[in-house]
């Protein structure tokens, strides 16, 4: 298969037309992935009650997050052998369906299959973005555009679940659905001229669907347990579960050594920085994304203050990302080396977690010294889930082969993903074994510093990263 063109801006030119276009709709294609999670959360109560749901309502979260996490690397796949254009056209096309069917659904049992369809086309968007941003620009140029890429996440944080709880309650839930529909149109009118086609010769014939359904298995066990506490705590339930995506992960890294076409073809871990990008990005997915439910607590349990002022506190964490991207876009274009920048987040975080483990232990301290210790633990927290995703990804992007470029994007995006389930499913469940008492949580956000300064030993380094000339 032939690698696809090169990018087309760089330092000094100027970037087409039809390329910011096609860069705009892949951010509306980010933000339509992103989004569609923190609004639906807010309206969850309107739903549950309008579909008489009861416990069932954590499917509606629990399928979106499961179809995302496990067709990943297929998206991924089929961007390498049918082009972005075509990958991205048809996951729009895919998840404006699936909401529609979520607003039109009757009951609990349709809303969370539509749902799950969103779900398929919403890590086609996720990956085709990723992957497509490193065949438009060079690195040079993403640097400078990572901002937008954290304005995107920002915005899907803070707007996301305010606006689902006003339009639920003002039009109702169906509405937080609906309007996808006019941005899913938006995307393709705007992005399809300039977003790559196919240009190589790989066609369908051979794709590796064995393997394709291992990987299923294999993570779906994975993101069940992250995402279900009563399965995660359930000794025989967890226990069977595990084995079975335990056993998938060996069939499918077996099937992958011998597949003609391998779904995740194991050329890609040949390139340390990129294989080294993996593993740290999963490490932090286990760290940053997997305490987010206990960041709360911990919290409350330090300052004693209420659930929403809490919440307001935890503006910190975006503002810690905002503040760190638009320090990185600047700076980075005259030190563009990411392996110090993916270091530095590694540390950032180990601190700012460490802060976050004290807290339940400041009993007696003075109220600002504990108000300030969180605010900066929040903080340092965001600015290394922001700088780690920043720097490798773009070291990924720059150290993946051509021809294996989609499946590479995937990998690193399902590595964060997964990353994330294992943290809340282990930490969830050393919350429970502590009879989630606060020393439990105090246990979890050190474990999660002590993985993060782990990741530095493993992290990629300097020999690692191609050569790069600052600006």
């Amino acid at each position: 298969m032939k690698a696809e063109a090169p990018p087309e801006s760089g330092s000094g030119r100027t970037v087409p037309a039809r390329v910011e276009f096609a860069f705009f709709a892949l951010l509306l294609g980010m933000l339509l992935a992103q989004l569609d999670t923190n609004i639906v959360v807010a309206a969850l109560p309107r739903i549950g009650a309008d579909l008489d749901a009861g416990p069932a309502i954590a499917g509606v979260t629990a399928a979106y997050l499961l179809t995302v996490t496990v067709t990943t690397p297929i998206a991924g796949k089929l961007g390498d052998i049918l082009g972005r254009r075509a990958v991205f056209v048809g996951s729009v096309v895919v998840f404006a369906a699936g909401s529609l069917a979520c607003a039109l659904a009757p009951s609990m049992l349709l809303l969370v299959a539509a749902r799950a369809v969103q779900g398929v086309g919403g890590a086609g968007l996720i990956v085709t973005a990723v992957s497509t941003l490193g065949v438009l620009f060079d690195k040079t140029e993403l640097i400078r555009r990572q901002v937008w890429l954290t304005a995107v996440t920002a915005i899907a944080a803070l707007a996301g679940p305010p606006a689902g709880g006003y339009l639920s309650e003002w039009a109702g839930w169906p509405v937080i659905f609906l309007v996808n529909l006019p941005v899913c149109v938006l995307a393709l009118a705007i992005g399809y001229r300039g977003l790559p086609g196919k240009s190589g010769t790989t066609s369908l014939r051979g794709f590796d669907l064995t393997g394709a359904v291992l990987m299923l298995v294999a993570t779906s066990g994975i993101v069940v347990l992250g995402s279900f506490e009563q399965v995660a705590s359930s000794p025989v339930l967890a226990v069977a579960i595990l084995a079975l995506s335990v056993l998938a992960t060996i069939a499918f890294t077996r099937r992958e050594r011998r597949a003609a076409d391998p779904l995740i073809p194991p050329a890609i871990f040949a390139s340390r920085g990129l294989s080294r990008s993996i593993i740290v990005t999963g490490i932090g997915g286990i760290a940053l994304f997997g305490t987010f439910t206990f960041v709360p607590l911990a919290v409350i349990a330090g300052t004693g203050y209420d659930v929403s002022t809490v919440s307001t506190l935890l503006v910190a964490l975006t503002a810690g990302q905002l503040i760190i991207t638009a320090t990185f876009s600047v700076v980075a274009r005259k030190f563009p080396r990411m392996v110090p920048w993916g270091r530095l987040g590694l540390i950032l975080g180990v601190v700012g977690l460490g802060l976050l483990a004290i807290l339940p232990l400041a009993n007696g301290w003075p109220s600002p010294v504990v108000l300030g210790v969180a605010v900066v633990g929040l903080a340092l927290s965001g600015a290394a889930l922001g700088l780690l995703m920043q720097a490798y990804t773009l070291l990924g992007i720059t150290t993946a082969p051509p021809e294996h470029f989609g499946s590479a994007m995937a990998t690193l995006t399902l590595a964060r993903q997964l990353g994330g389930s294992i943290g809340a499913a282990a930490f969830g469940w050393l919350l429970i074994t502590m009879s989630g008492s606060s020393d439990a949580t105090v246990a979890i956000l050190t474990v999660a510093a002590l993985l993060l300064a782990i990741g530095l030993v493993v992290a990629p380094q300097r020999r690692d990263e191609p050569e790069a000339e600052s600006t």
